[in-house]
């Protein structure tokens, strides 16, 4: 049986393609639009423009963007606040058209999420880090260094094995060398992989 394209996508390793700001966590929205449009050259999306022809949303008070990326003729809608550098609503009055552009980058990569690539990274998202207990982020600190580490020749061969099992070629998967790959990439990919039927 063929694997559907959500599998494909949500298998591919995004990691080397994220940038942490504060407590989240952003793909890359051109990357996203590049792996998905190599997988899919039929893909497209659709910035949502409200009744006076803006391309964002607003309550009189505060605004969003409606974004939606269309796979295989699936569409997924995403809808985003536009928001500052801390994620708090920006008072209409305050928004510039690039925060407007900003925030549609975001929408758009959240919306080729829902199709599965990447969306990993959103997971837990909503849950903010002061839920964490004392123990929780002792623990964290403590596995830092052993995340950001390159993994050894063994676990590549693992990865490799894991891949062919799974009916990928690592290139496919991986966005860099597997030698490169940290500690952290590794877990989560071998966890997406083992989580593909």
């Amino acid at each position: 049986m063929d694997k559907n394209y959500f599998e494909v996508l949500n298998a591919i390793d995004v990691n080397g393609k994220t940038e942490k700001k504060g407590n989240l966590t952003y793909l890359s929205w051109a990357w996203a639009w590049g792996e998905l449009k190599k997988k899919h050259p039929d893909a497209t999306y659709t910035i949502y423009e409200n009744e006076n022809g803006w391309n964002y949303h607003t309550d009189g008070k505060t605004a969003w963007v409606k974004t939606g990326v269309t796979v295989d003729g699936l569409e997924h809608i995403e809808y985003l606040p536009i928001m500052d550098n801390r994620n708090n609503s920006i008072l209409l009055e305050n928004i510039k058209s690039t925060d407007v552009n900003k925030t549609i980058q975001r929408s758009l990569t959240k919306a080729v999420a829902r199709h599965g690539l990447g969306l990993y990274i959103y997971a837990g998202e909503d849950l903010p880090e002061e839920s964490k207990s004392e123990e929780e982020k002792a623990f964290d600190k403590k596995t830092e260094k052993i995340k950001k580490d390159t993994i050894s020749a063994k676990d590549q061969e693992i990865l490799k094995k894991v891949c062919e099992n799974k009916g990928y070629k690592v290139e496919d998967i991986f966005t860099k060398p597997l030698s490169e790959l940290t500690g952290e990439e590794y877990v989560t990919a071998l966890n997406k992989l083992n989580g593909v039927k």
